[in-house]
């Protein structure tokens, strides 16, 4: 059968379309909210507890509630992969926590004690190795001080205007820059240069996003943190890596790099 997508939310699942938020929710009126994406592959999410470890740590860092733990996660996730009809198939799974609903108009925050609200989506999704093009967005920069650079959250504004500015110029994706002028990371995932044969990511204190594939790499020793300047040098080879797959870059702006041929099999060996 074909797989789809299927949701669930409050206890009711269905396709996403079907199931419906209330208009208070502040994720959907501030993007007040977290979210992680986890990769199903073969029927199991891949790296979960990673996912939910810096789930954890985001709603810590941003005062919000603790989300849901990986007990009371389990039993729906097995579900939402039975009903999507994923059993071989691989997919994506979105986990989301908002702070819950606005207590009035404006951004004052509610209660502490407001309840939050949790809901889940699985999408079939195919991993991608396909080179790309980038550009480095001159309109747009991540914020290296920013507690929200730290975390998932709902507001993809940035990145959105990021790829919008990537399209025009003609080129698949962007590359933001640190609030310093140093590159921190493409849009939707984490930049990887290797370089003399190392390597190498920008650290997190260029307010990159932490992310899973990437502290795997760190964790293993098969890659380090550095300062990179947007100029390549001579013979790198520029990965953007994230848990839905890994893309080699073919330019960036008017630079040709060295592809990078072996792009799948290092974000395999990371699962």
């Amino acid at each position: 059968m074909t797989p789809r997508s299927i949701a669930w939310f409050d206890g009711h699942w269905g396709e996403p379309q079907q199931l419906e938020l209330p208009l208070s929710d502040r994720g959907l009126q501030l993007a007040d909210g977290l979210f992680e994406t986890v990769l199903v592959l073969d029927g199991q999410p891949r790296l979960l507890e990673a996912h939910l470890q810096r789930w954890q740590r985001s709603a810590e860092l941003l005062a919000m509630a603790p989300p849901p733990e990986a007990s009371a996660l389990q039993p729906l996730i097995e579900e939402a992969i039975r009903r999507a009809e994923l059993p071989v198939g691989s997919g994506a799974l979105r986990l989301n926590w908002s702070r819950g609903d606005s207590s009035g108009r404006g951004i004052e925050l509610p209660d502490p004690a407001a309840p939050h609200r949790f809901w889940l989506q699985l999408s079939p999704h195919r991993p991608s190795f396909s080179p790309q093009t980038a550009i480095v967005s001159r309109q747009e920069r991540r914020n290296s001080n920013s507690l929200l650079s730290r975390c998932k959250t709902f507001a993809y504004g940035q990145a959105i205007q990021a790829r919008l500015e990537a399209r025009l110029a003609g080129a698949d994706d962007a590359l933001l820059l640190a609030s310093g002028g140093e590159l921190c990371c493409g849009t939707t995932a984490n930049l990887l240069i290797q370089r003399q044969g190392q390597w190498l990511t920008p650290a997190l204190s260029s307010g990159c996003l932490p992310g899973v594939m990437r502290a795997q790499l760190l964790e293993r020793g098969l890659a380090e943190e550095a300062d990179l300047s947007p100029e390549p040098q001579p013979g790198d080879s520029w990965l953007l890596i994230n848990s839905l797959g890994c893309r080699p870059l073919s330019r960036v702006d008017h630079h040709a790099l060295e592809l990078y041929p072996s792009a799948e099999a290092l974000w395999q060996s990371l699962l």
